[in-house]
């Protein structure tokens, strides 16, 4: 592992990790009201987060996803109000590190990025509610620099079905799939993590342009709903998408999910969101674990989908997608962004080539976002934007 290892660096240092998700803004504010001096992350933050800059170097990733995620507590304008706010935050970190993080709105951005030694941060919003169901406000989040967007979170919404919600609609909606063709107008990525099977397939039958799992692994490997079925896996090819693996354990290890489960059900008997991830939230975790050890999933929990989802998909439409400081609990060896190497050096091990792995930590990620801002420009050229409202095409 020590070989394998150093050559893990050597590859990132010329292919960094192009990572799909990553839930810091969400975490400076619910800790610190996005007071960025109290959560400095030019400084070592790992008493309180998985992310900082050290962190980010040291784990070889060249661009990120910053998830501008909103709960689907908040509602109408009190979700718009607060993906703005995300937005803002990822902004004024940019703007705060600008010898590390650089604003990126375009695949081009992405390599020049590199090319210039600094981390490419680009942006996702996590759940559809935060467009309350406006498709000019989903166009204005594009020109925020919003570049995809997962249809659900947890909670299936007015016009998309989620995985871990009573279904519907049957997946999409007719206004679900206008806002998918508008999403690919405007150049905005299809996110079909969090969404129920039933919405993936509605989504690649109706969409032009890529689709991208931005954190999501292999339901074949283990039985979530917040996994890939195969057959969703085996249409990427021909849709050109991307799937990227997740490191949440009670997505990737069967041991886990029954264990998260009882955990997070402790968590809401003491008033606390299953998502929590406050020092008092985690002092609750922690104690639970004292109690009743955690399955700990490893790097070769990972590989082991990334395996699976190679066969099925093949190498060109796989990525990874972490989801840091959005989970309470990591894989040891992947405990935060310091991780990739970990899990490139398994993945040599397991006799991935250094060309396959490129396209795994970068090449993938950058092409689906030039693929579709290709398929932008030419409906751009044709198409008029949709002024349709749910009520007009839902009834």
């Amino acid at each position: 592992m020590t070989d394998t290892l150093t050559r893990a660096h050597k590859l990132l240092a010329d292919f960094p990790v192009v990572d799909g998700h990553n839930d810091l803004p969400w975490a400076l504010r619910v800790q610190v009201r996005y007071d960025l001096d109290a959560r400095d992350i030019a400084a070592d933050q790992s008493a309180h987060l998985h992310t900082d800059l050290p962190r980010l170097r040291a784990g070889g990733v060249g661009a990120q996803f910053w998830s501008v995620y909103v709960r689907t507590d908040l509602t109408g304008d009190a979700a718009v109000s607060a993906c703005l706010e995300q937005i803002d935050v990822v902004r004024q970190l940019a703007a705060r590190h600008p010898e590390d993080l650089e604003l990126a709105f375009t695949a081009d951005d992405m390599e020049a990025a590199r090319r210039r030694g600094r981390i490419a941060s680009l942006m996702g919003a996590e759940g559809g509610h935060s467009i309350a169901n406006s498709l000019g406000t989903l166009r204005q989040l594009h020109q925020l620099g919003v570049r995809y967007m997962t249809l659900t979170h947890n909670d299936t919404i007015d016009w998309a079905d989620s995985a871990t919600d009573e279904p519907r609609h049957d997946g999409l909606t007719a206004f679900g799939e206008q806002v998918v063709r508008e999403m690919n107008r405007a150049g905005m990525l299809v996110d079909l993590s969090h969404v129920a099977a039933t919405t993936m397939r509605d989504a690649l039958r109706v969409t032009r342009a890529p689709v991208v799992f931005s954190h999501s692994s292999a339901r074949a490997v283990c039985d979530h709903p917040r996994n890939i079925p195969d057959d969703v896996l085996a249409q990427l090819p021909a849709n050109g998408g991307i799937a990227m693996a997740t490191f949440v354990p009670k997505f990737i290890l069967p041991a886990a999910v029954d264990w998260t489960r009882r955990a997070d059900e402790n968590l809401r008997a003491h008033g606390f969101h299953h998502l929590d991830t406050t020092p008092e939230a985690m002092a609750l975790h922690r104690a639970f674990e004292e109690a009743e050890p955690r399955p700990v999933a490893t790097p070769a929990t990972v590989a082991d989908h990334l395996d699976h989802m190679r066969e099925v998909a093949g190498v060109d439409h796989l990525g990874i997608g972490g989801d840091f400081d959005g989970t309470a609990f990591l894989p040891a060896g992947l405990d935060s962004v310091a991780g990739y190497p970990n899990l490139i050096a398994e993945l040599l091990d397991r006799r991935w080539s250094e060309a396959d792995l490129a396209k795994l930590t970068w090449h993938n990620a950058v092409r689906v976002l030039r693929d579709a801002e290709a398929v932008a420009r030419e409906l751009t050229a044709t198409t008029p934007p949709s002024n349709a409202t749910i009520g007009q095409l839902d009834g």
